[in-house]
C-alpha cells in the first residue's frame, strides 16, 4: 500500500491507542503505523524557529482530551501533541506525494493550475485557521516541526513546481523511501556553481544555434528539429557523466528522427562537416553496395571523454521512420555489450531511449520492449527514457493521441519513477537528469524523464502547424526558447551579462560556418563507421563469396565424442523417464552413424560451434524445449526442478550456450537478437518463432532492420529465424510461415532463404554462418512433420564429409545415363519432397520422374541449377511443385527466374518452361479443415506424378 494513505478519517483515540502500544514496542504496531510514527520523530523537541517560522515544541502540553503522551524512548522529555491532527497534516504531506503533480509547472506554453480538489486543506480535515499552527509532521519531509504554512510551501517547492513526478506506485519500499529522501531533503533542486549554471547555458546555445543555423541555410530541408525541446541536450550531458561517476563506461542509445542530428553533433561529436555534406548532397555515390539513408535515421558511435575525464564509449544506433521499432533493438546490443565485459551488475553498459510523445503511448513494441526490462534473459539493468514531449503527434493533439493522462503512464506497470519536467527550466532537467541516473545505477531498473517542452515548426520544417494547432502555435511564436528563458534568469542573477551571452551565440555560429565553407570547399563524403571494431575482420560479401565454397564437415570421431559429452546424463540428475529414452536414442544413433533426426543434427552443430569458441544465443516461445518437444536443450530435475544444460558442458573453454523461453511477443524479441547479433558477429544468434506465421508479428523488424540494414546502413547481422512451415492440416495460420514475402524481400544477396529437407543441410548451414568472412541474415523454413519423419534423417558421414548444397538432385539419377531417361523433372522446396517420392514409389515411377530439391530459395542458385537440369536432355518441361497455394509459396519467385524480369532462366535451360503444380490461388494460406486439407494435399501429389507435359499444355 501507499505509505499514509490509511491516516484518512481514523479515528483520535484510535490513534492514540497506536502510539501508546509503539511507545512500548514499535515492532508491535503495523509496518504503516511504524513509518507515521517513526516519520514524525516525537522525541525529539528542537525545532528552529528561525529557519521559515519553525518553532521549537513545548515540553509538557495539554491535550484537548486531557491526556498526556510520553514521546519516543529515546527521548528523557515528555511532549503531549493532537496525533489526530498531526495525522491529518501527514495525510496532506502523502497527498502531495502523490497528486502535487496536478499542481505542478511543468508546461512551458501553459500555466499551471492554482487549485485541485483533492488536494484542498478541507479535504484533510484542516483550514485555512491552521496555517499559523505547528505540526510535527513536518519532519516527514526533512523540516522538522513547522507552521502548516511553511510546510505547504516546501511541499509545493518538491511537487508542484518545475518537476512533477510519480512515485508513490512503486511497491518497493526501498526504492520508494530512496526517491522521496532524495527529493525531500533537496526540495527536488540543486544548488548549481556558476560553473555549472555557465556550462548549462553554453549547451543550451551549442543545440539552439545548431538548429537555426541548419534553418537558415537549408531552408525547408528535413532535419526534425529539437527546438522547443534544446534541454535534451544538457539532460544527456548529465545522465552521461552521472553514469561514468558511477561504474558506467559505455551508452547504447537509441532515437527516433526528432533532435537526432543535434545528438548527433552536440553529444556524440560528429563532425559539423559531415552533416552539411549530407546536407548539400554534392558527393557522388559510389559504393555499389550501400542505398543509404536519409540523414536523420542514421547511427553513429564515438568514444568521448566527459568533464571529469571519465572515457566512455557512446553508441547510437540506426533507426529507420518506424519510431519506436529500434527500442528492443537497443536493448539487445546492450545486453551482448555487458556479456562482452563481464558487466554482471549491468552498470556499465546503459541503454538509453529518446522517444517521441504520441509514439510512446501508441506504439505496441513500447510494451513489448518495456515487458523485457526484468525478464532473466532479456533484462539489461535498466533503461533510462527520455520522452521529448512535444505536446503534439505530427498534426495531432493529445487528447485525440492517448486515452491516459500522459504519454508515459504505460511505465507505471514496471514500478518505476516516472518524472515530469518542463523543458524550460534547464536546472529542473539537470537535477531530475543526475537522480534518474542514480535511481538506474543503484536499483537497476527503468527510469522514466517525461521532457515536457513543445516543437517550434512543424512535423518536419516544410509543414505549417498553425493548419490545425493555431492556438497553440500563436503562442509558440510568442514564446522565448528554453536557451532565452535561462540565459534572462542567468543576467538577473549576475551569472553573466548580455555582451557575454551574445558572444556565445556568436562563437557558435562562427564555427558552424567555417565548417561549412570547408564542405563547400573539400566536398568530404559522408562518414562511415562500418566494419570497425569487432566487425573488423569481416567485410561486405560479392556474388562470388555468396555461392563460394564453405568447409563445414566436421570429423566423424570428433562427432561421436560430442555426442557422448551431451547426451550423457551426469549421476546425480534425475531426468524425466520419457526424456531418458529421447537421450539414449539420439546418442545410439551417433554412435552408429545412421538415423540422425532434425534436432539431433541441430544439436550436434551447436556443439562443434560451442567447442570452437562461438557463443550460442537463442531465445523464443518453448525454444528451450522446442514448440514440438524436439530440441529439450534445458533439462529440469524430475525431482527437484534443477536445471541442467547439457550444451555448456562441451568442453574447457568452450563458446557459452545461451537460451531462453521468451515471453509472447515477436517485434519485442526478434528486435533484441537482431540487435544481439550486430553486437557479437562471432556469436550464432537465433530466433525461433512458435509457429512460422508468428513472424507476421515482427514485420517491421524484419522489413526495416533483417533485409535492408546493410543496405542503408552498412550494418550486417547474421541473425537466423526459425520458422516452422509445412501443410500438417494445422490451418491457415500455422501452416505457413508466408514463404514468399521473405522471398519479396531479397535483393542485392541480403539474406538466405531456405527450406531444407534434411537434417545434415540444417548442419552445415548453421556452420556456414559464422565459417564466412562475411554476415548475413538466414531464414529457414524448419519443418514440423519432418522432425520425426522416418525418411527425414541423415548419417554421420553426411556430417563428417559434406558441406550445405543449395540444390538437392535426385539421388535416383545420380548417373549420366539414369538421367538422360527420365520423362519428368519435378522441382521443389521443402516437406512436400517426402509427399512426392512416396507417391512416385507407389506409382513405380522412380525411373521416370526425378524429384529436385531446392534447399535454397535465395540468393537464386542459378548456375548450380544449370548444372544439374543439363543433365536431364530428354525433358521438355519442368514442373514446380508446392504444398503453397498459387499466389504464395515460391511459385512467383521460381516464374521470375525462370520467365519473368529477374533472370530469363529458361533462355539457359535451351528454352524449356517451368509450369506449376500445387493449391489454387486463395486468399488464406490454408483451410481449415485437416480433412480438406489432407484430400487437397493429396490432389496436388498425384497431380504432380500423373500430369503429361501435353496435357499441361493443353490446360
Amino acid at each position: 500500500m501507499s505509505a499514509l494513505t490509511y491516516l484518512s478519517n481514523v479515528d483520535a483515540s484510535f490513534i492514540e491507542q497506536m502510539h501508546e502500544q509503539y511507545l512500548k514496542d514499535p515492532q508491535s504496531v503495523d509496518e504503516s503505523w511504524r513509518y507515521f510514527f517513526d516519520g514524525l520523530a516525537l522525541g525529539e523537541q528542537t525545532g528552529r524557529s528561525s529557519d521559515g517560522g519553525l518553532e521549537p515544541t513545548n515540553e509538557k502540553s495539554s491535550k484537548p482530551n486531557g491526556h498526556a503522551t510520553g514521546l519516543g524512548a529515546e527521548s528523557n522529555k515528555v511532549v503531549s501533541l493532537d496525533l489526530s491532527a498531526e495525522a491529518k497534516v501527514a495525510d496532506l504531506i502523502n497527498a502531495y506525494r502523490e497528486r502535487g503533480r496536478l499542481l505542478a509547472d511543468i508546461n512551458p506554453l501553459d500555466e499551471p493550475r492554482q487549485a485541485h480538489a483533492l488536494l484542498k486543506l478541507s479535504s484533510f480535515g484542516l483550514s485555512e485557521s491552521d496555517l499559523e499552527k505547528t505540526f510535527t509532521a513536518g519532519k516527514l519531509i526533512g523540516i522538522g516541526p513547522a507552521k502548516l504554512k511553511v510546510i505547504l510551501e516546501r511541499l509545493k517547492q518538491i511537487y508542484c513546481a518545475s518537476i512533477a513526478v510519480e512515485y508513490t506506485h512503486i511497491q518497493d519500499p526501498q526504492e520508494r523511501v530512496w526517491l522521496q529522501e532524495q527529493m525531500e531533503t533537496s526540495g527536488n533542486q540543486e544548488s548549481l556553481t556558476k560553473d555549472a549554471k555557465n556550462y548549462i547555458l553554453k549547451r543550451l546555445t551549442d543545440s539552439e544555434t545548431f538548429e537555426r543555423f541548419l534553418h537558415t541555410r537549408y531552408v525547408a530541408q528535413k532535419r526534425f528539429s529539437i527546438e522547443g525541446g534544446e534541454s535534451l541536450i544538457p539532460c544527456l550531458d548529465r545522465i552521461i557523466e552521472v553514469a561514468a561517476q558511477r561504474g558506467g563506461n559505455g551508452i547504447v542509445m537509441g532515437m527516433a528522427h526528432r533532435g537526432r542530428l543535434n545528438v548527433l553533433h552536440n553529444i556524440f561529436g560528429k563532425r559539423a562537416e559531415s552533416i552539411f555534406t549530407e546536407f548539400e548532397d554534392n558527393y557522388e555515390h559510389v559504393d555499389e553496395a550501400s542505398m543509404g539513408d536519409v540523414k536523420y535515421h542514421k547511427g553513429y558511435s564515438a568514444d568521448i571523454t566527459t568533464r571529469d575525464q571519465k572515457p566512455v564509449h557512446l553508441s547510437l544506433a540506426h533507426n529507420p521512420s518506424h519510431l519506436e521499432f529500434v527500442n528492443p533493438v537497443v536493448e539487445g546490443i546492450a545486453r551482448a555489450k555487458q556479456r562482452d565485459q563481464g558487466d554482471q551488475e549491468r552498470v556499465q553498459v546503459l541503454p538509453i531511449l529518446i522517444h517521441g510523445d504520441a509514439a510512446f503511448a501508441g506504439q505496441g513494441v513500447v510494451y513489448e520492449t518495456l515487458n523485457l526490462s526484468q525478464l532473466r534473459g532479456f533484462r539489461t539493468g535498466g533503461t533510462i527514457h527520455i520522452v521529448i514531449d512535444n505536446q503534439v503527434g505530427f498534426t495531432t493533439s493529445p487528447e485525440e493521441t492517448r486515452s491516459t493522462r500522459y504519454s508515459t503512464d504505460v511505465c507505471k506497470m514496471l514500478d518505476v519513477p516516472i518524472f515530469h519536467v518542463n523543458g524550460d527550466d534547464p536546472e529542473a532537467v539537470w537535477f531530475i537528469a543526475r537522480l534518474a541516473t542514480e535511481y538506474r545505477q543503484k536499483f537497476h531498473k527503468d527510469v522514466v524523464i517525461d521532457l515536457i517542452c513543445y516543437r517550434k515548426y512543424g512535423h518536419n520544417e516544410g509543414d505549417e502547424p498553425s493548419f490545425t494547432q493555431p492556438l497553440m502555435y500563436k503562442t509558440i511564436k510568442e514564446h522565448p526558447s528554453p536557451r532565452e528563458v535561462y540565459a534572462k534568469k542567468l543576467k538577473s542573477e549576475k551569472v553573466i551579462t548580455a555582451d557575454e551571452e551574445k558572444a556565445l551565440v556568436k562563437e557558435v555560429t562562427q564555427s558552424l560556418s567555417n565548417a561549412q565553407k570547408e564542405t563547400r570547399e573539400k566536398k568530404p563524403k559522408p562518414f562511415s563507421s562500418s566494419y570497425q571494431s569487432k566487425w573488423a575482420n569481416f567485410r561486405p560479401a560479392s556474388e562470388k563469396d555468396i555461392f563460394s565454397s564453405t568447409k563445414t564437415a566436421v570429423d566423424a570421431e570428433a562427432l561421436r565424442s560430442l555426442g557422448n559429452q551431451i547426451y550423457t546424463i551426469p549421476d546425480g540428475f534425475h531426468i524425466h523417464p520419457k526424456l531418458k529414452k529421447f537421450y539414449q536414442s539420439r546418442l545410439e544413433a551417433v554412435e552408429t552413424g545412421k538415423g540422425l533426426d532434425w534436432g539431433n543434427a541441430e544439436t550436434l552443430a551447436y556443439a562443434t560451434l560451442l567447442k570452437e569458441g562461438h557463443p550460442i544465443r537463442m531465445s523464443g516461445q518453448d525454444c528451450q524445449r522446442g514448440t514440438f518437444s524436439h530440441r529439450h536443450a534445458v533439462l529440469n530435475d524430475f525431482e527437484n526442478g534443477k536445471k541442467y544444460i547439457p550444451l555448456n558442458q562441451v568442453a574447457d573453454g568452450q563458446g557459452e550456450f545461451i537460451i531462453f523461453n521468451s515471453h509472447l511477443s515477436e517485434s519485442g524479441v526478434l528486435g533484441f537478437e537482431y540487435g544481439w547479433s550486430l553486437a557479437d558477429p562471432r556469436a550464432l544468434v537465433i530466433w525461433e518463432a512458435q509457429f512460422g506465421d508468428f513472424s507476421n508479428g515482427a514485420q517491421v523488424i524484419i522489413d526495416q532492420f533483417i533485409a535492408s540494414s546493410e543496405a542503408k546502413w552498412k550494418r550486417a547481422s547474421g541473425i537466423v529465424l526459425y520458422l516452422p512451415h509445412g501443410y500438417e492440416g494445422q490451418g491457415p495460420e500455422h501452416s505457413s510461415a508466408r514463404l514468399e514475402r521473405f522471398l519479396q524481400l531479397g535483393g542485392e544477396n541480403n539474406l538466405f532463404v531456405c527450406n531444407f529437407t534434411t537434417p545434415s543441410q540444417l548442419f552445415h548451414a548453421l556452420r556456414r554462418q559464422l565459417k564466412r568472412d562475411f554476415r548475413k541474415p538466414m531464414v529457414i523454413m524448419t519443418p514440423k512433420s519432418l522432425l520425426r519423419h522416418p525418411k527425414a534423417v541423415s548419417t554421420l558421414e553426411e556430417l563428417s564429409k559434406n558441406q550445405f548444397q543449395e540444390i538437392l538432385d535426385d539421388p535416383l539419377f545420380s548417373k549420366p545415363a539414369e538421367a538422360k531417361k527420365a520423362k519428368k523433372v519435378l522441382l521443389c522446396s521443402g516437406k512436400v519432397y517426402y509427399d512426392l517420392v512416396a507417391e512416385r514409389e507407389k506409382q513405380k515411377q522412380e525411373q521416370e520422374i526425378a524429384v529436385i530439391r531446392v534447399e535454397q530459395l535465395y540468393p537464386w542458385p542459378k548456375e548450380l541449377l544449370k548444372k544439374i537440369l543439363t543433365r536431364y536432355e530428354s525433358v521438355k518441361e519442368f514442373f514446380w511443385v508446392q504444398e503453397e497455394p498459387q499466389n504464395m509459396g515460391g511459385w512467383t519467385h521460381v516464374f521470375n527466374y525462370w520467365h519473368g524480369g529477374l533472370g530469363q532462366f529458361a533462355k539457359e535451360v535451351k528454352d524449356r518452361s517451368i509450369s506449376y503444380i500445387g493449391r489454387p490461388i486463395a486468399a488464406a494460406p490454408a483451410v481449415g479443415s485437416p480433412k480438406e486439407s489432407a484430400k487437397q494435399q493429396s490432389r496436388l501429389v498425384s497431380e504432380a506424378l500423373t500430369v503429361s507435359t501435353q496435357k499441361r499444355k493443353s490446360k
